[in-house]
């Protein structure tokens, strides 16, 4: 499985680098505190997969709380056919320690 550290992605951002960054998170983690990405709760993805299939050939960086979820996810999203994504390393908990402090973590 492919992973990116927090400080990859946030070169990424800043280079204004094009991919899809997908947040698997809960409801409450997400509205506690976010990175823009797009939501869908791990365990609806199997359901709502289809609503990102535009970004299948895309790279698609999947994150979650700690990083253990973003892998099994990833797992799922190459079962339904895409083919270049990768975890978050440490998740939002390693981007709030390393890049955002100030940003509250579930």
């Amino acid at each position: 499985m492919q992973t990116i550290t927090v400080h990859d992605l946030k070169q990424k951002q800043e280079n204004g680098e094009s991919f899809f960054l997908l947040d698997v998170r809960d409801y409450h983690e997400y509205l506690v505190s976010n990175i823009d990405g797009y939501h869908i709760p791990y365990e609806e993805l199997d359901k709502r997969w289809e609503e990102i299939s535009d970004h299948a050939e895309s790279e698609l960086i999947v994150m979650c709380r700690s990083g253990n979820t973003s892998i099994d996810a990833c797992k799922k999203l190459k079962e339904k056919g895409f083919n270049n994504v990768i975890s978050l390393q440490g998740g939002m908990m390693r981007w709030a320690k390393e890049i955002d402090p100030s940003l509250p973590v579930m």
